[in-house]
């Protein structure tokens, strides 16, 4: 649509507070009202069904994914965890969910799931487990709040409603850290940024069901004490590579206490069933072999998060000296480089980052973005265009298209970019990016 049709099309977006009336509405009995758990039957506040789960699922999944550095470069790894999980998935009580199950190349502790099936494992929380049981469990647990639907619950209750609804745009980062101001000034996500935040009854049930599903499938009930007697020592020690996983998974001892207590009464036959021990450290070799470039990385995030830039580097090349070519080691370097405003270096990481994983978005996003601070805008907005067949959907690719038009003297094409964005993201006052569109549509005389 031309931009000057911008100002009558923009009333027509649906805004947050739209949305929050809808779903206001909802709860009165507008949309939807309660549907029986899948899992126990009981009434449930549920305004989402099953395809809604898909759909949104398949809308933001990737986007997560793709802040975690995307999927495992090690594939012989990504496609064992893949069948440890779709050897449990007929078993559970939703089997026509269309799973999925991959590690991600993040290197901070945690396994989260989205509601329509998708579940991921960080490399991390890998380098914890000691069996193949305990990798079952911990994904038997994530398929517990799939088929428990404990994320469309949250959302039917108005939780993550904003997030969604805001968009990847919106996402202002974690406050006070070098990260937050980067993702604020990106306009991207922060780890972790879409995922729930479960209630101490969700990961009750969770377990539960984990444990069912683990069991059902072969493995030792011993896989989910395992589990978490390293959730609970995690949870004591409080690293920062672990601080999301509590945060959107809580643990306590009666989580511990309430799996061992299960073991040995009503799962007690099942101890004797295996771990696969072997085959699990097999799978999972040439991660170990890197343990100390994950270790250093986990340190390098928190000296970035923290503004300690010449230690953060420090980390993150000691690192590459072990994996030169880990895709997230150089994503962490080049933001490290962004931080600090050292745009050419930056790209100089990135450039790397996109020739060891041409298939991941994240690195040629970066790649622009320093780019255009570089003056570089023509091959800026070709790596735009490359992030966008890769991963579309994300509206702050179009407002950097419409940057790189804008510095190249081509206002028409930048005029319909910003409205294009205006229109994705809906005109907030405090999204600083709609601002300048919105100033720059007014400016050049497309809007009043």
């Amino acid at each position: 649509m031309p931009a000057r049709d911008i100002d009558s099309e923009s009333r027509r977006v649906l805004t947050r507070r739209d949305f929050l009336w809808l779903t206001s509405l909802s709860a009165a009995g507008f949309l939807a009202g309660c549907a029986a758990n899948p899992v126990t039957g009981r009434s449930q506040l549920m305004l989402m069904s099953e395809s809604e789960e898909i759909a949104i699922d398949k809308r933001h999944s990737p986007h997560q994914i793709s802040t975690d550095y995307g999927r495992l470069q090690d594939q012989r790894l990504n496609q064992y965890i893949a069948r440890v999980g779709r050897k449990m998935s007929p078993l559970t009580h939703r089997p026509q969910m269309p799973y999925n199950f991959q590690g991600v190349n993040a290197t901070y502790v945690n396994a989260y799931a989205f509601p329509g099936g998708s579940i991921a494992v960080t490399r991390g929380i890998l380098l914890k487990l000691k069996n193949e049981a305990e990798l079952s469990a911990l994904l038997g647990h994530e398929l517990g709040h799939v088929n428990a639907r404990h994320t469309a619950e949250q959302m039917s209750k108005g939780r993550l409603t904003q997030l969604l609804v805001g968009g990847l745009a919106a996402y202002a980062g974690r406050s006070g850290s070098a990260y937050g101001e980067l993702a604020t000034q990106l306009g991207t996500l922060g780890a972790g940024a879409l995922l729930a935040s479960y209630s101490r009854d969700n990961e009750r049930e969770a377990d539960a069901l984990g444990m069912q599903y683990l069991v059902k499938s072969g493995y030792s009930a011993d896989g989910m004490v395992g589990l978490m007697t390293i959730l609970r020592d995690l949870s004591k020690s409080r690293t920062g590579a672990a601080s999301l996983l509590f945060a959107t998974h809580p643990m306590s001892d009666e989580r511990y206490q309430t799996a061992v207590t299960a073991v040995n009464t009503d799962y007690r036959t099942a101890r004797s069933q295996p771990v696969y021990r072997d085959r699990y450290m097999d799978q999972t070799a040439r991660l170990r072999a890197i343990k100390g470039a994950v270790t250093a990385m986990q340190a390098g995030e928190k000296n970035l998060g923290q503004k300690k830039y010449a230690a953060a580097e420090t980390d993150f090349n000691r690192a590459l000296k072990i994996a030169p070519r880990d895709y997230a080691a150089l994503m962490l370097m080049a933001k490290c480089q962004l931080i600090q405003k050292k745009y050419p270096q930056a790209q100089r990481y990135t450039g790397r980052a996109i020739n060891a994983y041409p298939q991941e978005a994240q690195a040629y996003y970066l790649d622009a973005f320093a780019g255009i601070r570089n003056g570089r805008y023509e091959d800026a907005l070709a790596k735009l265009q490359l992030y966008d067949r890769r991963l579309p959907g994300n509206p702050t690719i179009t407002f950097y298209k419409g940057l790189a038009h804008e510095n190249m003297q081509q206002r028409r094409e930048a005029a319909d970019l910003y409205y294009e964005y205006i229109r994705a993201t809906g005109s907030n006052s405090q999204d600083s990016k709609a601002r300048y569109a919105r100033q720059k549509l007014v400016e050049w005389g497309y809007i009043r």
